[in-house]
C-alpha cells in the first residue's frame, strides 16, 4: 500500500515525471501544437519559415521533440522561449538551441538561470514587459505581469491561432500545487486577472493539467480569490493553521483534481505567505 501511495504522489509532483518517455504531440489549433511528457506540457508553432518552441522540459524530452519536428515538418527551429526559470521546464535547452536561433526569456528568468548556473542554453534575447516575435505569417506575443511563480514567468499568445500558453501560475482543471512552493499568491491573482482583461483567447494550454478556455481560467481565478479570502478572514478571526485547515471547505471547487488532497496544503501556502510576506502575525 505504501508503495502505491508513494507512486501516486510522484505522479502528481511537478518534478515527478520529468524523465518519462511517454511523449505525445497533438494539434491544438491551426499551426500550434502541444508537446507532452507525462504531466508536463509545452507548445510549439510551425510557420512557413521555421518553428517557435517553448519549454524543453528536460534533455531527453528536448532531444525527442527536436527529432520529431525535423521528421514531421522538416523546418528549422528559429526560436526557443522559456516560460520562466524553473528547472523542470528549462532543462534540455542545449539539446535544441544552436548558433542559428534565438533563445528568449524574460530578463528576470535569464538573470536567475545565469546566477544559479542552470545547465541549459542561456538566453540570447531578453525583454522586460512585452515582446512580439514574428515568424512568417504567424507571431508570438510574450507578456510579463509581475511576480506569480518562479522568476520572470510570462504568458505566450500564439497568433493568429489565438492560443494562450502559461506555465504554472494558471492551472486548468486541477488545484494549485500543494502548499504553493515558489508561488506568490498575490501575484497569481493579479496576473490571472490581467490575463483575462486582455483580448479573449480561443484555447488555453497550461504546462500542467488540462487545456481549456477563458471560462476555465476564470473559474481558477475565482478559486484563488476565495481561497485567499477564506484564509485571511480566518486569520483575522484568530484561527490557527490547524483550525483553518479544519474549517475551510470550498465545496464549489470540489471538481478540481486533487481537491481533497491539496486543499489543506493550499490553505497552508496562503497562511505561510501572509506570515512571511505580510507579517500578518505581527499586528
Amino acid at each position: 500500500m505504501r508503495l502505491f501511495i508513494m507512486l501516486g504522489l510522484l505522479l502528481m509532483h511537478p518534478l515527478g515525471l520529468a524523465n518519462t518517455t511517454d511523449y505525445r504531440i497533438e494539434q491544438v489549433k491551426d499551426n500550434v501544437y502541444r508537446f507532452s511528457t507525462g504531466h508536463y506540457h509545452s507548445v510549439f508553432m510551425v510557420a512557413d519559415n521555421g518553428v517557435f518552441v517553448t519549454d524543453p522540459i528536460n534533455p531527453a524530452a528536448a532531444k525527442y521533440l527536436k527529432q520529431q519536428i525535423k521528421q514531421r515538418f522538416d523546418k528549422p527551429i528559429r526560436y526557443l522561449a522559456y516560460s520562466h526559470n524553473h528547472v523542470d521546464h528549462t532543462l534540455g535547452g542545449e539539446g535544441i538551441a544552436d548558433d542559428s536561433m534565438e533563445v528568449i526569456a524574460h530578463e528576470y528568468a535569464a538573470e536567475d538561470l545565469e546566477w544559479t548556473q542552470t545547465p541549459t542554453a542561456m538566453p540570447t534575447q531578453t525583454f522586460s514587459d512585452h515582446l512580439t516575435v514574428k515568424l512568417g505569417d504567424s507571431w508570438v506575443e510574450l507578456d510579463y505581469y509581475g511576480p506569480n511563480n518562479g522568476r520572470g514567468n510570462v504568458s505566450m499568445r500564439f497568433m493568429p491561432a489565438n492560443v494562450m500558453f502559461v506555465a504554472d501560475w494558471v492551472v486548468v482543471g486541477r488545484m494549485p500545487y500543494q502548499d504553493l512552493p515558489g508561488y506568490d499568491i498575490h501575484g497569481m491573482i493579479r496576473s490571472t486577472k490581467a490575463l483575462l482583461q486582455r483580448p479573449a483567447f480561443d484555447v488555453f494550454v497550461g504546462a500542467h493539467a488540462q487545456m481549456g478556455t477563458a471560462h476555465d481560467v476564470q473559474y481558477y481565478l475565482n478559486y484563488l480569490q476565495d481561497l485567499y479570502a477564506a484564509v485571511r478572514d480566518g486569520m483575522l478571526a484568530g484561527k490557527s493553521l490547524t483550525q483553518l485547515q479544519q474549517d475551510i471547505r470550498l465545496d464549489s471547487y470540489q471538481k478540481l483534481a486533487m481537491y481533497e488532497q491539496w486543499l489543506p496544503l493550499n490553505i497552508k501556502g496562503v497562511h505561510d505567505t501572509l506570515i512571511d510576506m505580510s507579517y500578518f502575525d505581527r499586528r
